[in-house]
């Protein structure tokens, strides 16, 4: 077999890893969120201000917020379980050492600050569990495009080839889900009439980025002889322009629907999805092609994976908008978020019941069909992910309230410290003085060029494809070269976000 062949045969032909072992991984990246937000805490409450140099601040949040990812899905795989065990303890360890040390300054009782905690006013305006969100999407996206090729990254991790729960699967869905939270629809003042196509006119100027990357994608691939999956989506088609075509039809959909109502849309498309799919030939044509025979004769035949799955990730997208909408309802206190946090809770033991039913019932999880499975899963474990990151905001927000003036970034801000007519000697942060402090920050520079982060991940994981035998790499040069790859991307990041260059002209 030649080079090509046998990479394509690494990453085909594969099953998925179990919906448990997922959620134990979507528990990383808020831990690993939580151990920096306290570190910086217990470096304000020991020098009395926040890291200013940017060098340092980078290989923090580097080897705090990407490595111990990069680490957990390669050498670390076996033991993943045990991972996020270690982190809790490291995280209550230096909590227990900001609550010993504040007792030593303070006498004010831990309950006292509790009470203030449930009763602390937000910032209503931000919601930093969404940036996170996205950038640990786009970050979690970039470290399994190139860690696949490697035998270091578990199998089960990849893409499942028909049916299955893989890692890189629920990417693809948790990339439209975070799309669709801070879409047009979304941030659009309900009191602020607009033209009701307004929206999709908007859209149509902002994918041209996105079907432009998808046909320089396609050129290249085909240009240099690429291996390719062609499984996923098809010959010629590739998720940019599945996501292009999404975000058109959900803009559409929405200026004709209403949209508080756009999870009606969402379940009615994913239910004719599946019934479609089940009742006649379109499972066997998506299989096997038109001959039976797994042809590719014809645009349609050759792109029907991408082409019929367009229905799923528009449920998806649909589904994500209205969770947006519901997120950005103004709750401008922690007791309100707490409150919130119950209601989302409750929201994924619905939509997990009610996957154990579709599978059960309809088919099992495939993003090749993006099936109604594929979405119940997609949005449960993104809302999930989000809620262990809405936790770690609120975690970080106590422990401000431990140690005064702290800050950490990308979190919430108090913006306006209860009781503040009171001495007290943990009180809050004033409104707005974690906007006004210079805060590098590895989180707000992904997410200040998120397109060009993915892009350049893109084209580094070509090169590097090129010029390296991945698949009979060991396991010290395969992490060597995963980390130079995330750290070289993050550091390009960096630069830009330290000179505000924002690389978006459209």
């Amino acid at each position: 077999m030649s080079q090509k062949q046998l990479k394509e045969a690494f990453i085909s032909n594969l099953n998925g890893t179990s919906l448990l072992e997922i959620s134990v991984g979507l528990s990383l990246p808020p831990l690993c969120l939580l151990c920096r937000g306290l570190l910086l805490i217990l470096y304000h409450l020991h020098y009395g201000k926040p890291v200013s140099s940017r060098k340092y601040s980078l290989l923090l949040d580097f080897l705090v917020l990407v490595s111990p990812l990069l680490f957990s899905c390669t050498v670390l795989s076996p033991v993943l379980f045990l991972v996020p065990v270690i982190l809790a303890a490291f995280c209550a360890g230096i909590f227990s050492k900001i609550c010993s040390q504040r007792k030593q300054e303070t006498r004010v009782p831990f309950g006292q600050i509790v009470k203030e905690f449930q009763q602390t006013s937000l910032d209503p305006e931000y919601i930093p569990a969404i940036t996170v969100f996205r950038v640990y999407v786009n970050v979690l996206t970039t470290i399994s495009i190139l860690a696949v090729d490697f035998p270091q990254y578990p199998r089960r991790y990849a893409k499942a080839e028909t049916y299955g729960t893989g890692v890189m699967d629920l990417g693809v869905g948790a990339f439209v889900f975070g799309n669709a939270l801070v879409c047009p629809e979304v941030r659009q003042k309900s009191h602020v009439a607009q033209p009701k196509f307004s929206n999709l006119a908007r859209q149509l100027f902002s994918v041209w980025p996105l079907v432009s990357l998808g046909v320089g994608r396609l050129l290249s691939v085909k240009s240099i002889d690429y291996h390719e999956h062609t499984s996923e989506y098809g010959v010629h088609w590739n998720f940019f322009f599945t996501l292009a075509s999404v975000r058109l039809a959900a803009s559409l959909l929405l200026a004709i629907f209403p949209k508080n109502k756009s999870w009606i849309v969402a379940l009615t498309l994913a239910a004719l999805h599946q019934l479609i799919l089940n009742t006649t030939s379109l499972k066997t044509f998506l299989l096997h092609g038109s001959s039976g025979r797994d042809s590719r004769v014809g645009f349609l035949d050759a792109n029907r994976e991408g082409l019929v799955s367009l229905v799923g990730y528009l449920a998806t997208y649909l589904a994500s908008v209205q969770v947006g909408l519901w997120l950005l309802q103004c709750r401008s206190s922690v007791k309100g978020w707490l409150g919130a946090l119950r209601v989302l809770a409750l929201a994924v033991v619905v939509l997990f019941v009610s996957l154990h039913v579709s599978q059960a019932r309809a088919d099992p999880v495939s993003r090749r069909m993006a099936n109604l499975s594929f979405c119940l899963w997609v949005v449960a474990h993104s809302l999930m992910l989000f809620i262990f990151f809405v936790a770690t905001d609120l975690t970080l927000v106590l422990t401000k309230l431990l140690v005064k003036g702290s800050s950490v970034p990308c979190s919430w801000s108090v913006a306006k410290p209860p009781n503040s007519n009171k001495k007290l000697g943990t009180a809050a942060a004033p409104a707005g003085r974690e906007d006004e402090l210079p805060h590098p920050c590895l989180i707000s520079a992904i997410n200040k060029n998120q397109l060009l982060f993915f892009l350049l991940a893109n084209v580094m994981t070509g090169a590097v494809n090129i010029l390296v035998d991945t698949i009979h790499s060991k396991a010290a040069f395969a992490l060597c070269i995963l980390h130079l790859y995330m750290f070289v991307n993050c550091l390009i990041m960096s630069i830009l976000h330290a000179k505000n260059i924002v690389l978006k002209f459209w």
